[in-house]
């Protein structure tokens, strides 16, 4: 599993955010969840940590389609979550949107993917800092 945070800089164009790049409230960001699996699973829980500082901007739990995968996306205060009934072998991409709505030094968290009732096959990924000025 792989977590990347990019930054909206225009229509349909977005950089990278490093712990080197500065952020300004008010700022659009894109979370992008970059999974591989190199086996069919069941009954799979993705959940993403995000940063005090960040908003989300899709508020609403619903059911989403995608790349021939249904799944539940549901946004708590701390995180987002993705719970998926089967994940196929092979590589998938989850993006959602959040703001910046908050001035100072964050630590933006770590995303997991865990099947729930086979909890050793897990992953995670790393983290990022984040400064807003």
């Amino acid at each position: 599993m792989h977590k990347e945070l990019l930054l909206k800089t225009g229509v349909n164009k977005a950089v990278r955010v490093t712990d080197t790049t500065r952020l300004k409230a008010g700022d659009e960001l894109k979370v992008r969840l970059i999974i591989k699996t190199d086996r069919d699973m069941e009954f799979v829980h993705i959940k993403d940590m995000r940063a005090s500082g960040l908003e989300p901007l899709n508020v609403l739990s619903c059911v989403r389609y995608q790349d021939g995968l249904q799944y539940y996306e549901a946004t708590k205060d701390a995180s987002t979550n993705f719970f998926l009934d089967r994940l196929p072998k092979g590589t998938y991409v989850f993006e959602y949107p959040l703001k910046v709505t908050y001035n100072g030094t964050f630590s933006n968290g770590i995303a997991e993917i865990q099947c729930m009732y086979a909890p050793e096959f897990r992953s995670h990924s790393g983290h990022t800092h984040l400064r807003v000025q």
